[in-house]
């Protein structure tokens, strides 16, 4: 298990909301248009959105080895994150169906002379970016959330711990509460 600084994954976490923004406004921006030239107006865009799901994918792969995955909801966690990850790479896709949407009336004769196809590909990779947006979102307030209360800390230190020892197979060491004393308070 790699430790690493959870602090920087909080900030990545909190900043893919306003990068997805921006890719959508941009989209928005193609798809309000007649889309003359698909390949110049959407390509650069479907880079930089396939750009962003592979930097997605790497974080997901570095905190699912790293000591997120033994945090308190951690797996729920890399669940959700593999699937907003998913979701930006699905508009990435759906970004170049909308190039292909309407090159494909270059290549046959019943393709889409009109906008039309690229149009609702571009309004579904916007609907994916979306839902990615609010993923990140929950996810790094979730995440800061825990880092700012010395409970969590605490209760994840012992869950990262148990982990740590399950994967090594160490004995794990459980701290000792005090119990209350025994027996009834006298009344005074």
């Amino acid at each position: 298990m790699k430790i690493i600084d959870l602090a920087e994954q909080t900030r990545l976490f909190a900043q893919t909301p306003g990068e997805l923004a921006d890719l959508r406004t941009e989209i928005e921006g193609v798809q309000a248009g007649d889309i003359n030239r698909p390949v110049r107006e959407i390509a650069p865009i479907a880079v930089r959105t396939h750009h962003l799901a592979i930097r997605c994918l790497q974080q997901l792969d570095t905190l699912s080895t790293s000591q997120y995955a033994g945090m308190k909801d951690g797996h729920e966690n890399l669940a959700y994150l593999s699937e907003a990850a998913l979701r930006i790479s699905v508009a990435a896709s759906l970004c170049t169906y909308g190039i292909t949407g309407r090159t494909d009336a270059l290549l046959y004769q019943d393709g889409d002379r009109t906008a039309q196809t690229s149009r609702r590909d571009l309004a579904e990779a916007v609907t994916e970016l979306d839902h990615a947006a609010d993923t990140y979102r929950v996810l790094a307030q979730n995440l800061s959330r825990r880092l700012a209360s010395a409970a969590a800390r605490a209760e994840d230190r012992l869950l990262i711990d148990r982990a740590a020892a399950e994967h090594t197979g160490a004995a794990v060491k459980v701290p000792s509460v005090p119990s209350a004393p025994v027996g009834r308070a006298r009344a005074r």
